[in-house]
């Protein structure tokens, strides 16, 4: 074999390692995001069940019902993006939250068996949200870093690939606890 076959064997064997592993980071983000959006339609699924125990006593809670049902029915459309998911995901949890707090106000409601049940129900789904979130963003950070580094970017821009976007924490997940608020 001549030198410079070799080099022409070498150069396309890399060339398809590359391509082969810009693939398999594509597909394990998309196979991770379809995780995270099972997850999440077990989340919207709690919701109804949620709304309709909680909703006859927070008559003073009737705009937070109503926006997480709306988000709810926004995040079941059909043919979404993923940053539209991502969004409102965002949302959902902001406003799940702002209903779980609003239940430690009413006595009745914490005492109700229906009500508690679903409180665990939705804490153990939102800590199988919060897994595959973590899974989602590091797949999400190795095939952004393939697709920005030399030299699987240029293959990468071959391929016409684009970054893909994390999920991050709502504001309101990042201001402190005002521990006082808690106990009053």
């Amino acid at each position: 074999m001549s030198a410079p076959l070799i080099v022409l064997i070498v150069i396309v064997l890399i060339l398809i390692l590359m391509y082969n592993s810009l693939v398999a980071k594509k597909n394990q983000v998309e196979n991770i995001f379809a995780s995270v959006d099972s997850v999440l339609k077990k989340r919207y699924d709690l919701i109804p069940n949620l709304v309709a125990s909680v909703s006859k006593y927070m008559e003073h809670e009737k705009s937070l019902l109503q926006e997480v049902t709306k988000l709810r029915s926004d995040a079941n459309r059909p043919n979404i993006s993923d940053s539209e998911k991502i969004a409102l995901d965002a949302k959902v949890t902001s406003a799940l939250g702002s209903i779980m707090v609003a239940v430690e106000n009413y006595p009745e409601l914490k005492a109700n068996e229906n009500v508690m049940h679903l409180q665990h129900t939705l804490h153990e789904v939102e800590e199988q949200i919060s897994a595959s979130r973590r899974a989602y963003n590091q797949a999400v950070t190795d095939y952004n870093n393939a697709i920005e580094m030399i030299p699987t970017n240029f293959m990468a821009s071959l391929m016409s690939y684009n970054a893909k976007e994390v999920f991050k924490l709502v504001d309101s997940e990042r201001k402190n606890v005002n521990v006082k608020e808690l106990f009053n």
